[in-house]
């Protein structure tokens, strides 16, 4: 039986419903092309037909903010069917993707949802905001909700991850990363694949920088991470890692199969009932997002127990 899922959008130069959506679904060529994200039409475009579909899934309801737009990506991405308000899909689908980032959104849209059970995964951030973050752990710990970004499973970096298991680096002097944007908003991308490279435990968070955001996390095992969120500048999601045995740099461009393997994690999680990614994982990585929101506000070095969950 084919498990039906709901998306959820949509924000501000944000087109992962058109993304997530054609990669379980398939799309329309012609109709995909005229919705105007062109960067998603040529990423999905390049791919194999072997590459879209999951055994026993369907995007089969859509919400957006807008109906026209709602109507567009139905068309572009074989969605059968519109809802004129998201809470319509109660009753009618097995899970829900909100997929949109602006995360002052995420606690209202998806309460509805968990709160009768169905499971829901979030587009990151999940929040920074410390009560809706407490109110979201029971549901990560069941395995009724996953949040993160696609960077987490990017395959750029599985050989840097498998290169940190087998310590071929050496003593860790720096990992540093370069992101396009907010730290609030998009920060979470570097966190999510930083943290994704070796069990890293975040000690404390301090802002650098006084234009841009320039954040300092040191772990407990004293690893140093600095993440830099450089505004508008052209596109860029760089990690680089300074060993005292080896040097590498990645730059993370593979949209496509980082939202797929994404995707799958999210849908085996709701096959197994169980959480998608270690749920400390998820909670230190918004402890490090608040945190390093409070340096930027207060100017200081904030301890990650001062993010009380």
């Amino acid at each position: 039986m084919v498990k039906k899922i709901g998306i959820i959008g949509i924000s501000e130069g944000n087109g992962h419903p058109f993304s997530f959506s054609s990669i379980v679904n398939g799309y329309s060529d012609s109709d995909l092309k005229q919705t105007g994200w062109k960067v998603i039409y040529d990423y999905v475009s390049r791919r194999d037909p072997s590459e879209f579909g999951f055994a026993g899934y369907q995007i089969s309801h859509a919400w957006t903010q807008n109906k026209e737009e709602t109507d567009l990506l139905c068309k572009a991405c074989l969605i059968p069917n519109t809802v004129d308000h998201f809470e319509e899909m109660i009753g009618q689908v097995d899970g829900v993707i909100i997929a949109r980032d602006d995360y002052e959104t995420h606690y209202e849209i998806a309460k509805v949802f968990l709160e009768s059970g169905i499971p829901v995964f979030i587009d990151k951030p999940l929040t920074l905001n410390i009560n809706e973050l407490r109110y979201f752990k029971p549901f990560l710990e069941s395995g009724k909700l996953m949040s993160c970004s696609g960077m987490r499973y990017a395959k750029e970096v599985d050989q840097l991850r498998q290169d940190m298991k087998e310590a071929r680096f050496g003593e860790i002097k720096l990992v540093r990363g370069t992101v396009i944007n907010s730290w609030e908003k998009y920060g979470i991308h570097l966190v999510d694949a930083v943290l994704n490279l070796s069990p890293f435990v975040p000690e404390s968070v301090l802002c650098i920088g006084s234009k841009e955001d320039l954040i300092n996390i040191t772990m407990t095992d004293g690893t140093l991470v600095q993440i830099d969120a450089l505004g508008n500048i052209p596109l860029a999601f760089h990690i680089d890692i300074y060993g005292s045995k080896k040097i590498a740099k990645v730059e993370i461009n593979d949209n496509f199969s980082m939202f797929r393997r994404t995707i799958w994690h999210f849908f085996n999680s709701i096959d197994s009932k169980t959480p998608a990614i270690p749920v400390e994982t998820t909670i230190n990585a918004m402890r490090i997002l608040i945190a390093g929101q409070i340096s930027k506000k207060e100017k200081r070095r904030v301890s990650i127990n001062e993010i009380s969950i």
